[in-house]
């Protein structure tokens, strides 16, 4: 399992997930940017910062 922090990028937001793969977290993350944050589109220098961001769950 693995574990993204919006807050780890964007600080103050408090959004989080778990799920079994990188891409799952960046399909939950790109729903989330547009919702939220009002990104149509992640950024490649923003999708770099959430693949260094997510960390390993047991």
């Amino acid at each position: 399992m693995k574990s993204f922090a919006c807050g780890d990028v964007v600080p103050g937001c408090e959004a989080r997930w778990v799920c079994s793969t990188d891409d799952e977290i960046l399909v939950k993350v790109a729903a989330h940017a547009a919702s939220a944050h009002g990104l149509a589109e992640l950024p490649a220098d923003l999708v770099q910062s959430v693949h260094r961001s997510i960390v390993p769950v047991s």
